[in-house]
């Protein structure tokens, strides 16, 4: 048995969004799945914006609870619309992630976005310098 599915059948099917919090707590307590998703952006540079450095703001998309139902899935005894009664919707939050003058073709950034209502998330940043002829 994996570490991380020691806790599995502890979530209550009656609170969907609870699975997230209890999974926030397991990696705290036993360490950071592998197996998470990472978000990837591919940002194209010219030479000049990659030789002076550059501020590109993305959206990253977060899992939240949902505010209509408050995570349980449902409002009253019907299936909550917005999230399809998963208890979570997924929300757009801006970052505005700094590549230094010089950035190379083909590098990469990898960081975390983390908000106090969600399960943090892995972002990486790839990064393409076009040649001059384009």
């Amino acid at each position: 048995m994996k570490s991380h599915e020691c806790f599995a059948d502890e979530i209550a099917i009656d609170f969907p969004s609870v699975g997230t919090v209890v999974e926030r707590m397991r990696d705290a307590f036993l360490g950071e799945q592998d197996n998470v998703e990472v978000v990837c952006a591919d940002v194209s540079l010219s030479r000049r914006e990659a030789s002076d450095g550059l501020v590109v703001p993305l959206d990253v998309p977060i899992r939240a609870t949902c505010p209509d139902c408050g995570g349980r899935g449902e409002t009253w005894a019907e299936r909550c619309k917005d999230c399809d009664g998963t208890g979570e919707s997924v929300f757009k939050h801006a970052v505005r992630v700094m590549l230094p003058a010089g950035v190379a073709d083909g590098a990469r950034f990898r960081f975390r976005v983390s908000t106090p209502d969600a399960a943090t998330v892995r972002v990486e940043v790839r990064v393409s310098v076009r040649s001059a002829a384009l």
